[in-house]
């Protein structure tokens, strides 16, 4: 995992070495202090040299201005390294989740990703800049100062290094409790963050249902764990930080006994005491850096692991031998499909179908019966389990997916709008489009009327998920993006169950008019809006029990025949 992390400086290591050379120089005018003081006192001062006590006095200076201006570098450049992995990380994890499968989002919360992403590598950014300087300017102290306080007395000297063995088996003991705890504590943040994210994208059904003491309660009962998970990593740091500070206050203590002994019995004399004290401050400081780098190492690791979890999950690829498609017919073939969702329910069980380039095919029957993920097996949003599925005559496993999907429009039930402009919302179904192709797509789609009708027309801004429109103008907008990406095959996934009658009509007639010309799986629940199909395939739990026009289904009396009827007689 370090030989990972490491790997991240690469694209940075020119400012990160300017970063650590400064660090360098900063300690190099800490180990000066001690030396200079040790001088005027045990020179300068006693024998009268004032104009050399004025120049170490103006040495120090110049060494503290110094070190003003690498406090400085270090600070801000250092963090900017520091920013940059992370915004590389970021990125790269950005990348990688837009590669899972469907399959992933099924198991992960989107609030739980989002605190990954940004909680977690904050922390891993602060590692980064801080890590590396604290580990190289502690070294330099600890050897600097070992060397000063030796050449003074070399006893005395190892009297007090003798306290950093203890330290480490001390800080070593404890980090094992800090990491369990910090990674537990990660683990609620993102699940109070889920939650948060889920209540707040559905606090308009909270208000229409009066849950919101409910969905208080939910959040309430997310916040007490994270609190709890809180307060046993501060358990844990608590004792780590305070352990330390006895070791510490037990060492000034051995010092001033010890170097005041050595120094009533003549081994070091008045000047060097006070340098020596000097030098101890000098070897607290990388003592107390690389306190404060464990406890920083255990919670910047434990964000990095949860970031290479997403970074090494498998993501969708192409078979080796797989080629783009060009000038897509529209032939579809699902030859003895099954398929389940990884339990013990099989959702689809040797389907066989086909259909023909430019016909219309219409999945209906119970909800459950497979029907939608049949749909998300053709654009390979799931593998299919068993049996195979080819587009004019080819394996779609065979297909590269971005020329596979790039041949498939969808227009679904629940419509997705990005926050942004009704402009930009269209464009994503061709990015490369112009100005005049996403209004002429508009145009197809019977909403142009409607936007050039607004204050602002395409550049109006929808609102976050497009909840300034109505149900009939997201459908709309999105049957556009289809338009404009003008793909062969077209899937009608529930397009217009959540519309009402008159909305329907408008939006069902730009779906003919996106229909035509084109292969289309529509799946429906409404029966009068796929009489007109060339084919009506009845799916169950026991796979199809019907297939055939409207009229033959009608004829037969069966499952179709009933169901439509019903619908009938309700309307």
């Amino acid at each position: 995992m370090i030989r990972r992390f490491i790997r991240y400086y690469k694209p940075h290591i020119k400012m990160f070495s300017a970063d650590m050379c400064c660090a360098f120089m900063l300690a190099l005018c800490s180990l000066l202090l001690p030396n200079v003081t040790r001088t005027m006192i045990n020179d300068y001062i006693p024998n009268g040299r004032i104009r050399h006590l004025f120049i170490a006095a103006g040495i120090l200076l110049c060494a503290y201005v110094l070190k003003w201006f690498l406090n400085y570098f270090i600070q801000y450049y250092g963090h900017v390294v520091g920013v940059r992995m992370q915004g590389q990380m970021r990125r790269e994890m950005f990348q990688k989740i837009e590669t899972l499968p469907f399959s992933f989002y099924d198991n992960n919360k989107t609030g739980a990703l989002m605190s990954r992403m940004i909680n977690d590598l904050f922390d891993v950014s602060e590692l980064a800049y801080h890590g590396p300087e604290d580990i190289f300017v502690s070294a330099v102290l600890l050897i600097g100062s070992f060397v000063g306080m030796a050449m003074m007395d070399i006893w005395l000297t190892l009297i007090i290094f003798a306290f950093i063995p203890f330290m480490l088996w001390f800080s070593a003991k404890k980090r094992v409790k800090m990491s369990r705890a910090f990674k537990r504590s990660r683990e609620e943040v993102a699940e109070v963050n889920a939650t948060l994210e889920n209540s707040i994208s559905g606090v308009r059904v909270s208000k229409a249902f009066c849950n919101i003491d409910t969905e208080t309660e939910k959040f309430d009962r997310n916040n007490i764990s994270f609190m709890d998970s809180r307060k046993e990593a501060y358990k844990v740091m608590a004792e780590f930080h305070a352990g330390n500070t006895l070791i510490i206050d037990a060492l000034y203590v051995v010092v001033l006994l010890a170097g005041g002994l050595f120094t009533y019995y003549g081994r070091i004399n008045a000047g060097d005491f006070v340098a020596y004290l000097l030098y101890v401050s000098v070897f607290l400081d990388p003592i107390r850096r690389i306190i404060g780098f464990i406890e920083q190492y255990q919670n910047a690791m434990s964000g990095f692991s949860r970031f290479l979890e997403i970074m090494d999950t498998e993501p969708e690829a192409d078979d080796p031998d797989a080629v783009a498609i060009e000038k897509v017919r529209g032939e579809i073939s699902f030859e003895d499909i099954s398929f389940s969702y990884g339990d013990d329910k099989t959702v689809l069980s040797h389907i066989t179908m086909q259909v023909a380039p430019g016909c219309k095919l219409a999945l209906v029957g119970p909800s459950g019966g497979g029907k939608t993920t049949l749909c998300h097996l053709l654009p390979r949003f799931y593998e299919v389990g068993e049996g195979r599925i080819k587009v004019d005559g080819v394996d779609i496993r065979k297909i590269t997916r971005e020329s596979l999907r790039k041949s498939i429009g969808i227009v679904q039930q629940d419509v997705f709008l990005f926050t942004g402009s009704i402009y930009d919302n269209i464009l994503c179904g061709r990015t490369d489009a112009t100005k005049e192709e996403v209004i002429e797509a508009a145009k197809m789609a019977n909403i142009h009327e409607f936007i050039t009708a607004l204050p602002e027309g395409y550049d109006t801004y929808i609102g976050e998920r497009g909840v300034k429109l109505s149900g009939g103008q997201k459908q709309r907008i999105s049957i556009a993006r289809v338009f404009l990406k003008n793909p062969p095959i077209l899937i009608l996934d529930e397009a217009t169950s959540a519309l009402d009658n008159i909305t329907e009509a408008a939006v069902q007639q730009s779906l003919e008019s996106l229909c035509h010309g084109r292969t289309t799986l529509v799946v429906a629940h409404r029966l009068s809006t796929v009489r007109n199909a060339d084919e009506i395939v009845v799916l169950t739990d026991d796979g199809i029990a019907e297939r055939g026009s409207h009229a033959e289904l009608m004829e037969k009396d069966g499952i179709y025949a009933g169901l439509y009827n019903t619908q009938f007689e309700t309307n």
